[in-house]
């Protein structure tokens, strides 16, 4: 099967045209090939089948994993890995005859499995983990509905929810493209590993020094698959060792210091690349200056504002409850029980919700939301002066008479996607959600007006966060942000909130995967149009088989996500989707009036949207009154504040360890032995992907799936159990001293 349907030959130009740059990025410079064959094939039928298969493998045991009580994300970087051998058996064995179908020519072996097949192929599989894995928030909120909630959902409105999620972020990346795919300047830091990965299985190393690259990474991969038995089943403790407690077993305010898992993680340290790599990415791919703001937002956070804000200040009654916890909890520091304030139409039951009590936070979570609230004004204030002026100009020349880099050039070789492919995907995905709020009012809850409301809030994020994951590999998030704007315009309605997040957040999230892509193929040479076909046919087969495994699992499986606690043992336990459910009660059920607005515990913490705006334009000034310092522009206030985002339920230890590898390999590494940087570091990180990734699979499907768990001292992951207790006079919490 030829690449026709992407690559028009008679379109190419013979040679790019102009004088040709090399990267303004050095990074890129160093890793990326300047080079390209126009006359490889690419959407081939070993690209076809080799890549709908990955696709549907991937979704289908993301979603079935992400149900029970340990859930597994398998990466994209296991089908890469596992292609290239069944690619090169097809190469091998299919018969290279040419057969014509309705005029149409084409071979089921074009010749050797190369790169760009490849490339293509991975392009299908991480459609499938775009669906199932993290950011498969859609199938959460269906979950939510049907599971907790106990709706008779219908499965056309489902499949509906689930592909115009996607889809609309498709129509967002293709807006954007040119913002954010084409400068040389957006680089996108994760896809240099991918592209090292490639270049080692594909191309021969010329250097005789040292390991090849293949050789260094079949290495490594060995190495990190044999090593996660220890983290992953035989000693977890490994990833999180708290040696703090150990020295001071009966002391709450140095196991709060000291505990990797349920305190500030002052000493303690994690030998686990699941552990180190989990929540920011590997740190081996982020610029140094990205983990220099994040590791300044980190250390500003954790061990100043954290600790004065619980031991001096007591902010928020914050002694009465652990200081680091992802629960929510009553005045007297017990968890707080969700099913009393509810009706039988989970609806809030004011009386009862009075009755019962406030909702409290622990310090470190609440502190936490209130950094999102800075975070988010931050994004779209240091967009607009750092990069405000290049977005307009581009939007005026349409990026015509921009300069460009080698890539740029070689790219315009090739037939480019018209803009229009894109708008109809857009107008189609909003056409259809406006639809789903008038058919199926009564289960959506959210009106067509609160639809366009999420829309146009994505449409304003999706660039400033796009050019700050682009530029960082941070993607600063609004989660918050978006049910709290709902929570306050709808209250009472969690399923409205739920889906508000949907249109106006996880969109966001799929068009920058989207668009990650759409770079990893700018870097690879792949003819826009492959790109195009590949994206849209994987996301249309992901989505479907995505929902039809949910649908099923829900169906088929009693009790499962355990909603009234019967079956405590059950392996079926949803608890990623006990967390949406969770968030559906506090932002759409009770609702952030009653947290954040007048009276409210919590609503000084409205503030930081206004110091968030604020905080980057000093840095701006000073960049302009100091042109010739070159560090001030990379002072990046939303960074900084992401260096505590995601905790709870990413822990300081995750972070602190993340910063101390980025440190290592990103700037000891490669200021000092940068040819070694240059021709190992991402493959190294790739390595350390695959081979975590691999084993955790084989220990999930071998030992624990059958309940082979080993109980000792070593597999209990923190010994700190008195660093959830608190520490206000009074408060009675069973396993805890009670404070006179």
């Amino acid at each position: 099967m030829a690449s026709k349907t992407c690559t028009d030959p008679e379109k190419l130009n013979a040679d790019a045209t102009g004088d040709e740059e090399r990267s303004p990025v050095e990074e890129v410079a160093l890793v990326v090939p300047e080079t390209d064959d126009p006359t490889l094939p690419v959407m081939t039928f070993r690209a076809w089948f080799l890549g709908l298969t990955s696709c549907m493998l991937l979704i289908f045991l993301n979603t079935f994993f992400t149900y029970r009580t340990q859930p597994l994300t398998i990466s994209a970087i296991l089908m890469q890995i596992s292609v290239l051998p069944i690619g090169k058996f097809m190469a091998r064995t299919l018969p290279a005859k040419e057969y014509s179908l309705l005029g149409w020519r084409f071979s089921l072996n074009p010749g050797p499995f190369n790169m760009k097949e490849h490339v293509i192929i991975t392009i299908f599989a991480n459609c499938g983990v775009s669906f199932g894995g993290g950011d498969a928030y859609s199938i959460g909120a269906i979950t939510v509905m049907k599971a907790y909630y106990k709706q008779s959902l219908n499965f056309l409105c489902g499949l509906l929810l689930v592909l115009t999620t996607q889809i609309l972020g498709y129509g967002w990346a293709g807006m954007l493209r040119r913002y954010l795919v084409d400068p040389a300047e957006m680089w996108w830091p994760s896809n240099l590993a991918q592209v090292s990965l490639f270049r080692a299985l594909h191309e021969k190393d010329l250097t005789k020094k040292g390991l090849t690259r293949m050789h260094f990474f079949l290495s490594a991969l060995v190495a990190s698959f044999a090593y996660y038995a220890l983290p992953g089943y035989v000693f977890p403790i490994l990833t999180f060792f708290s040696w703090v407690c150990w020295v001071w077993p009966h002391s709450i305010t140095a196991q709060q210091i000291g505990s990797g898992y349920h305190g500030l993680g002052v000493g303690a340290f994690t030998l686990d690349w699941a552990g180190i790599s989990a929540y920011h990415g590997s740190p081996l791919v982020t610029p140094w200056s990205s983990i220099l703001n994040v590791g300044i937002g980190f250390v500003m956070f954790i061990y100043i504002i954290v600790p004065l804000c619980y031991w001096k200040f007591n902010t928020f009654d914050a002694r009465k409850f652990p200081i680091f916890s992802n629960q929510l909890f009553t005045s007297s520091g017990h968890k707080y029980d969700t099913t009393k304030i509810l009706t039988a139409q989970y609806d809030l039951n004011v009386s009862a919700y009075n009755s019962y009590g406030k909702l409290y936070l622990s310090p470190l979570f609440a502190l936490s939301i209130g950094s999102g609230f800075a975070r988010f004004t931050a994004t779209l204030t240091h967009v607009a002066l750092f990069h405000g002026s290049d977005i307009l100009k581009q939007s005026r020349l349409a990026m015509k008479n921009v300069k460009l880099d080698i890539h740029a050039r070689l790219m315009k070789r090739y037939k480019q996607v018209p803009q229009w492919w894109f708008y109809i995907l857009l107008i189609g995905s909003i056409a259809l959600s406006l639809m789903m709020s008038f058919i199926w009012k009564e289960e959506v809850q959210l009106p067509w007006w609160g639809m366009l409301f999420a829309f146009g809030l994505a449409w304003v994020v999706t660039l400033p966060i796009g050019v700050i994951q682009a530029t960082t590999n941070q993607q600063p998030g609004y989660d918050i942000i978006a049910q709290f704007i709902i929570g306050y315009v709808l209250p009472g309605k969690p399923i409205a909130n739920l889906l508000f997040k949907i249109y106006g957040r996880i969109s966001t999230i799929h068009a920058l995967s989207f668009l990650s892509d759409l770079k990893l193929g700018h870097y690879m040479k792949i003819p826009p149009r492959c790109m195009y076909t590949a994206q849209l046919v994987g996301t249309l087969a992901a989505g479907t088989v995505n929902l039809a495994v949910a649908w099923w699992m829900l169906d088929s499986i009693d009790n499962i996500c355990d909603v009234e606690g019967k079956h405590p043992e059950s392996p079926w336990t949803c608890p990623k989707y006990r967390v949406t459910f969770d968030a559906s009660v506090i932002w759409g059920l009770i609702g952030p009036r009653r947290l954040f607005g007048p009276g409210g515990m919590y609503r000084n913490l409205v503030w930081l949207f206004l110091i968030g705006a604020v905080l980057p334009v000093p840095v701006w000034i000073l960049s302009k009154i100091f042109p010739q310092k070159k560090w001030i522009p990379l002072i990046n206030i939303p960074v900084i504040s992401y260096g505590f985002a995601g905790m709870p339920p990413a822990t300081p230890t995750n972070i602190a360890s993340w910063l101390i590898t980025g440190t290592i390999f990103n700037y000891f590494v490669f200021k000092y032995h940068k040819r070694w940087w240059q021709k190992y570091n991402y493959v190294l990180s790739a390595a350390l992907d695959a081979g975590t990734a691999f084993m955790g699979v084989l220990l999930f499907f071998a030992l624990q799936n059958e309940g082979h768990n080993l109980k000792w001292w070593g597999t209990e992951v923190d010994h700190c159990s008195l660093a959830t207790c608190p520490t206000a006079p009074g408060i009675t919490v069973e396993g805890c001293p009670v404070f006179k």
